[in-house]
């Protein structure tokens, strides 16, 4: 009995994407290098040691890799039948944080259960992915009329609104994740159209209702100028102090104080200071390779549920990559995203390995060209 429950449970598969697990590990490496390096001095300073926030991640990063190692050697199929259950759960946590959360530089977004501190909003973008890819797969129908889709998006719609109230930048993240799959999936993608509108109504609104998004907006425009700017001026310093090839590794100025809280959010203004623009674009073209085989692994999935789950995978981390970048460079207001797998962050970094597990998953059942005929449908 308990032998045949694991058969259901966990698969051999014919094929496993390996080139997605080697980038995913180069990552992972670079990731625990940089911040060692970037966060060595403060960390040496305030704390007394060194290698305090590179052995943390290290432990996350472990922890979440054996995760994601188990989670690829499950049958994904089994997340339909839990959807509606996990997107509940993430709805009475995000809404926990209103009550028991922990306020942290302005906004509550954080639960402390014990020694374990999180964000719902990391959950969030998983929960998102799974249900919205259900829900596109079981009720296709509905997505062929405006209102069908309309009473289709409401959860998933829900959620990126409370998420807003105190996290908009991880509500834009889930929102495209959102419309992603939906385009993927929808035949009427002429109702992309009235998204987009809604969106930018919505966020007009929640920038003006609240002072300091606005305050944001200003040190944008003008960094240099604006009581908000300090942070952004700083990164750009590090960036162009960087030059072609950088100052090499461990040898940054700007991680010295001057930018608050380096390996985090801003971390790539540093990875740019120490290892350059060419160091900056190698590591842009790694992430551009990471996407392009999950890509690969969403044309082969050997269902729909498991193409649109890569798809909003695709989209939360190419949006991520991309808006973390364009904050640092000054091209977006600074929102407080995190770059994946090199800013520090062990919740986030844990919940991110979870997510490619289940990406990987997929990749195990791909059906190989010769066998496709053989395959259950």
């Amino acid at each position: 009995m308990a032998t045949g429950k694991r058969k259901r449970i966990f698969i051999r598969g014919t094929y496993f994407d390996y080139p997605s697990l080697f980038l995913i590990v180069f990552l992972l490496l670079f990731g625990l290098m940089m911040v060692y390096s970037i966060s060595s001095y403060m960390a040496g300073i305030n704390i007394g040691d060194s290698a305090y926030y590179a052995k943390r991640q290290f432990l996350f990063a472990a922890v979440g890799f054996v995760i994601m190692m188990v989670v690829s050697k499950m049958r994904y199929q089994i997340l339909r039948k839990w959807s509606m259950v996990i997107i509940i759960l993430t709805v009475l946590l995000l809404l926990s944080v209103f009550v028991i959360g922990k306020a942290s530089n302005g906004s509550t977004r954080w639960i402390n259960i014990g020694v374990i501190s999180f964000q719902p909003s990391e959950i969030a973008k998983l929960s998102l992915i799974i249900y919205t890819a259900h829900i596109c797969t079981a009720k296709s129908g509905y997505l062929k009329t405006f209102m069908g889709t309309v009473i289709l998006m409401l959860i998933p719609v829900g959620c990126v609104v409370i998420i807003a109230i105190e996290n908009l930048s991880t509500a834009v993240i889930c929102a495209v994740i959102v419309i992603a799959i939906w385009f993927v999936a929808t035949p009427k993608p002429i109702y992309l159209l009235f998204v987009a509108l809604a969106g930018a109504l919505f966020l007009y609104l929640f920038i003006t209702l609240f002072s300091y998004r606005s305050d944001r907006l200003e040190a944008w425009k003008d960094p240099e100028h604006a009581a908000n700017g300090y942070q952004t001026m700083q990164a750009l310093y590090a960036i162009g102090s960087g030059g072609l090839f950088g100052r090499g590794l461990g040898q940054s100025v700007q991680k010295l104080g001057y930018i608050p809280e380096a390996h985090n959010d801003m971390i790539f203004s540093v990875v740019c200071e120490e290892l350059g623009i060419i160091g900056g674009a190698a590591l842009i073209i790694v992430f551009v390779m990471m996407l392009w085989r999950f890509r690969f692994i969403a044309e082969g999935a050997p269902d729909r549920f498991g193409a649109l789950m890569v798809v909003g995978v695709i989209a939360h981390l190419g949006f991520q990559i991309i808006l973390n970048i364009s904050v640092v460079t000054n091209l977006l207001p600074n929102t407080g995203v995190t770059l994946p797998f090199i800013s520090y962050g062990g919740s986030s970094l844990s919940f991110l390995l979870l997510e490619l597990g289940v990406v990987l998953s997929v990749s195990r059942q791909i059906v190989p060209v010769g066998n496709r005929k053989e395959a259950v449908q």
